[in-house]
């Protein structure tokens, strides 16, 4: 660029090829300088200036020439390099149409050596490719840089030789206000000139920016493609490694996809206004906010005027309702996602003092229910469920149960016991009392996942606040069990608790009645309460200060918390000691004023010895070499044993044998073998049915993880025993409680019934009703018990040890005595008496059964009135084994 000195009687400059040189005006007097002002709005030339843009640079104002030559040394012309003319032009554009077939042969050329060359000459090839092609867009931004730098140079220097000459003309060449209004006409000429500029940039950035992501997705689609048609390489294409980095960003990152939206709305936002403020006369601060109102609502488009303003508003609003789609797809997948989670159990429990139940089994609905009872004094408390099912199964099963929890809620989980983040989930160690539950199935494995369990929770870091109940299938691994969980962890043996339980029920009917109202909370229940006013009393005395309860035990404080069922008459009640009751709540019952009571003395003070027995085991149980040694302790010597089930009979005796039984150590029974389908009539017809004291018929081992078959099996094969039973016994012109006639099918079967009992295993307690209203078995509920075992544990762990000692062959045990050892026909007597009168056999009346009454009376009512008592009728104590 070179600057010539121009005449100063004629400042003409050429239009098309030079920048406008500033000239001055005809000078004046000097005169002082007056504040000049700029207007904002648009303006006009004036007739005596001469104002050109050029295409590629800003123009500035030529001013009005002077005849001073003081000045004319400043009054200089820009030439820009010429260009060419239109017959050079047509000329390079024809040897370009010339030179094209070669180049095009040449590129032929070099395709068919490419496709014909190696694989590695194939991959120089297309790197030299790229790094030509990033060569080349590294230049052409360099260049366009360079230049935008240079345009913004050019600018800034017109600006600042423009507002030198201003500034003279103003100092010393202005005369009138009309001149000074040409002045400010032209300052604004200037602005004008400078905002169109910075007008055009912005719409071509905006245009850039746009274009950008679609070059960027053309090249890499061309790039996948080329790679795509290499066979040998396996390499992933290019698209679908950016997909997979994308995949992982929003994978990994939780905010990932409000950020990205973010992001957009923003990019949407700054791309508007910059596309506004190159098509509008607003500013870019104006812009930016009418680019937030088009994408925040796309109505606002509506009052826009001008083409160029309407397509960049009608695309920004395209963009806007893009955006908001996206954010209400975010925002209802987070809604629907939240809602899943707490439909399907996933949130978290907040809750302290609460059970937690650990697992699923058809336990569970009897657990609910005695847990609901035992709560029902409080107001209700709170039931946890976690299981591996789904949240909503769960609640739909236990609402079929139709329960009345009595004010419990019950809150189910969906989680594993085994991870330490679902136990977290349910606030376990903030719970009070933790159950875990066997699993239907095969033993072993169930009792290895308590065992896991249990190893879980002794994993938490908080601690746990309450303790454990464990459930066992198999006795042989509660050792085991309690290795690990020490003294946290209290277990409940089902199948061996349900073997004791039956043979005690067969050898004493009516026992299964009187052990559903202990277990259950719905009547009378263990509670242990220390009582200071009661220091110091013997233990004879303390049977007759509660009205309301009928005293046990104690739990010895000396002998590190010890309960001692039925003690001595003379212990003395220490002062830190407690006392075990039967009461029917934990609040129902307190020491009163001691009563007179009058002892009186036994009629007879012997019970007859123990006759032989014989017994009949139908089916074959797990635990079978348990049930067999605890009956030889009860049994008296000479009983026999006969065991009938499809076993064949050389595999019975290595599975007892396997199982630890030691058959030469039997002193009472002797074992009796017969192969047979229990459910056959013509097998169950070989054996002397009639003969059998007793009958159990157990949960064959073969379908007991089915309860529902179980039981069918089990009702089948008593109805089938009644029915010989009926048919072989004589019968005796009695009349039966009930509402079936003597002549009956089913009032045959009663009087059967009366001459051998029958306990039948029962799982299913659907399967009670039906035996219940027949009264042809004096049956055990299993599942039921073992439920109500768990919950009193669970309520209170100390009375595990007194279940475990009233189901183990040494110790105390619950009993049915006749009236005759403690009466005479027609004496009458209050019940404290026979209480007292019983402790001479160091037995504990804790209820009694009238002759023509259907149910035991646990803890009586008034034990201070009298009343008639029958020979008829009997007692139930707690008294040692014989």
């Amino acid at each position: 660029m070179s600057l010539d000195s121009q005449d100063s009687t004629s400042p003409s400059f050429n239009r098309d090829w030079f920048f406008p040189s500033p000239s001055f005006i005809h000078q004046s007097p000097p005169k002082p300088p007056k504040p000049h002002r700029r207007f904002s709005t648009a303006s006009k030339h004036s007739p005596g200036s001469n104002i050109s843009n050029p295409p590629s640079f800003r123009s500035s104002p030529s001013l009005s020439p002077t005849t001073t030559s003081k000045y004319g040394r400043l009054r200089r012309r820009v030439e820009l390099p010429r260009p060419p003319d239109k017959y050079s032009i047509q000329h390079q554009n024809d040897s370009v149409l010339d030179r094209k077939p070669v180049v095009s042969s040449e590129k032929k050329q070099s395709t068919v050596k490419v496709s014909s060359g190696s694989l590695g000459h194939r991959v120089r090839v297309r790197w030299n490719l790229a790094i030509t092609v990033a060569i080349v867009i590294t230049a052409l931004t360099s260049l366009v840089h360079k230049n935008f730098t240079l345009h913004n140079q050019v600018i800034v220097l017109q600006d600042q030789i423009l507002k030198l000459n201003v500034r003279l003309r103003a100092c010393n060449l202005l005369s009138n206000v009309d001149t000074f209004d040409s002045v400010m006409q032209e300052l604004d000429d200037i602005g004008y000139g400078s905002d169109n500029g910075l007008k055009n940039l912005a719409l071509i950035v905006s245009v850039t920016l746009l274009s950008i992501p679609v070059l960027a997705f053309k090249y890499i689609d061309f790039v996948s493609k080329s790679r795509s048609s290499d066979s040998v390489s396996e390499e992933a294409l290019l698209n679908k490694q950016l997909a997979y980095r994308v995949d992982i960003f929003l994978s990994v990152h939780p905010y990932a996809k409000p950020l990205a939206l973010l992001v957009a709305t923003l990019l949407v936002i700054c791309l508007g206004g910059l596309a506004l403020f190159g098509v509008t006369d607003d500013n870019l601060a104006d812009c930016l906010w009418l680019s937030w109102t088009f994408v925040a609502d796309s109505g606002n488009h509506a009052n826009t005027e001008g083409i160029g303003p309407r397509l960049v508003s009608v695309s920004i609003s395209f963009g806007g309702m893009l955006i908001f789609a996206m954010m209400l797809g975010l925002v209802s997948d987070a809604i629907s996602e939240k809602f899943d989670s707490l439909r399907k159990g996933r949130s978290e429990v907040v809750e302290q003092n609460h059970t937690l139940i650990l697992g699923w089994s058809d336990k569970l609905g009897s657990l609910l229910n005695q847990l609901g009872i035992a709560n029902e004094s409080l107001g209700g408390g709170i039931v946890v469920v976690m299981a591996e099912r789904d949240k909503e199964e769960m609640e739909m099963d236990i609402a079929k149960m139709e329960f009345d929890f009595k004010g419990t809620s019950v809150i189910c989980r969906s989680g594993s016991p085994l991870i330490l983040a679902d136990l977290k989930k349910v606030s376990v160690s903030k719970a009070r009392a933790i159950v875990v539950l066997a699993e239907d199935g095969n033993a072993d494995q169930s009792d290895a996942r308590a065992l896991r369990t249990v190893l879980s929770l002794t994993g938490v870091k908080e601690g746990l606040k309450g303790h454990i109940v464990v459930e066992l299938s198999d006795l042989d691994n509660e050792v085991l069990v309690k290795l690990v969980g020490g003294d946290l962890v209290k277990t409940v043996v089902a199948h061996d608790v349900i073997g004791r339980l039956m043979i005690q029920c067969a050898r004493q009917p009516g026992l299964a009645q009187i052990w559903e109202d202990i277990l259950g909370f719905e009547n009378c229940e263990f509670y242990i309460k220390r009582w200071p006013q009661l220091h110091g009393m013997q233990f004879e005395d303390i049977l007759i200060s509660f009205p309301d309860a009928i005293p046990c035990g104690i739990k010895v404080a000396s002998c590190d918390g010890k309960i001692i069922l039925n003690p001595e008459d003379s212990y003395v009640l220490q002062e830190d000691d407690e006392i075990l009751v039967i009461a029917e709540d934990d609040d129902s019952y307190a020491p009163a004023a001691l009563p007179t009571v009058w002892r009186g003395s036994l009629p007879k003070d012997f019970i007859g010895p123990k006759s032989a027995e014989k017994i009949l085991f139908c089916g074959w149980r797990r635990d079978m070499e348990d049930m067999i040694m605890v009956l030889d302790a009860f049994l008296a010597p000479g009983s026999e044993l006969w065991m009938f089930n499809d076993v064949p009979e050389n595999e019975r005796e290595k599975k007892l044998i396997d199982g630890g039984l030691d058959l030469s150590r039997l002193e009472n029974i002797q074992l009796v073998n017969r192969e047979g389908n229990a459910v056959i009539r013509r097998h169950l017809e070989s054996l002397p049915l009639q003969s059998f004291d007793s009958i159990l018929i157990l949960a064959d081992e073969s379908v007991e993880d089915s309860a529902i078959q179980a039981d069918s099996r089990s009702l089948a094969t008593l109805l089938l025993i009644r029915d010989i039973q009926s048919k072989r016994l004589p019968m005796v012109n009695q009349v039966r409680r009930g509402t079936f006639s003597q002549g009956s099918w089913i009032g045959e079967m009663q009087q059967a019934s009366d001459k051998s009992v029958i306990i039948s295993e029962i799982l299913d307690p659907r399967t009670k009703n039906l035996l219940s209203m027949s009264k042809i078995s004096d049956y055990v509920l299993s599942n039921e018990l073992v439920s109500m075992a768990l919950a009193m544990v669970a309520e209170d762990q100390q009375i595990n040890d007194v279940l475990e000692e009233l189901f183990a062959d040494e110790g105390n045990e619950l009993q049915i005595r006749q009236a005759d050892l403690y009466l005479s026909e027609g004496e009458e007597l209050s019940f404290y008496e026979v209480l007292l009168r019983a402790r001479q056999r160091r037995e504990i009346v804790i209820g009694y059964r009238a002759a023509n009454a259907e149910k035991a009376v646990i803890n009586p009512p008034a034990k201070s009135e009298r009343r008639r008592w029958s020979l008829k009728d009997v007692f139930v104590v707690i008294a040692e084994k014989e």
